[in-house]
């Protein structure tokens, strides 16, 4: 596999973007709803606000993965940021995600002056679980009947990284 180019979602990656999220376990994998429509993914993402970064993955024309980060803006949250991302099925085990996952804790760390990044993992996506720890964050806790999710609740733990 060559490896993903890491910049900025533009514009152009938002129908790719949204048939991302269209992908059945990465819709169950996030808070995402089944059948999102294009306006809604150009409402979120050809004007963020500036608090907020929407990352891809890339190869050639393909669109691999997704990740968001919103850095907070209150006052007393200013150094925390929150991210979720997405990997297209097709490229999961290739090293998309953790290349999207290190680009955004460069940029959070080293630029926004963010020292604490958090995140939601429901508990029965193991390697997902598996990539957070490897890059330096830890369970914090476990939140019961988080989301609803084909027909149950389900739980997520929560994880943080701290610089």
């Amino acid at each position: 596999m060559k490896k993903p180019v890491i910049r900025h979602s533009e514009p152009t990656d938002i129908s790719a973007i949204k048939a991302l999220y269209a992908q059945p376990s990465c819709y169950a994998g996030t808070l995402q709803l089944p059948f999102a429509s294009e306006q809604l993914w150009q409402q979120r993402l050809k004007e963020p606000a500036a608090n907020f970064v929407s990352l891809v993955a890339v190869t050639g024309d393909q669109l691999m993965g997704q990740l968001g980060m919103e850095v907070f803006t209150h006052p007393r949250r200013k150094h925390v940021a929150n991210i979720g991302m997405a990997v297209d099925e097709s490229c999961r085990g290739q090293g998309v995600g953790k290349a999207l996952l290190s680009a955004a804790i460069d940029m959070a760390e080293q630029w926004q002056a963010v020292t604490r990044i958090e995140l939601e993992v429901y508990t029965d996506n193991p390697a997902a679980i598996k990539l957070y720890q490897n890059c330096g964050f830890e369970v914090e806790g476990t939140a019961k009947n988080y989301a609803f999710r084909d027909g149950a609740y389900v739980d997520v733990l929560l994880m943080a990284r701290v610089k």
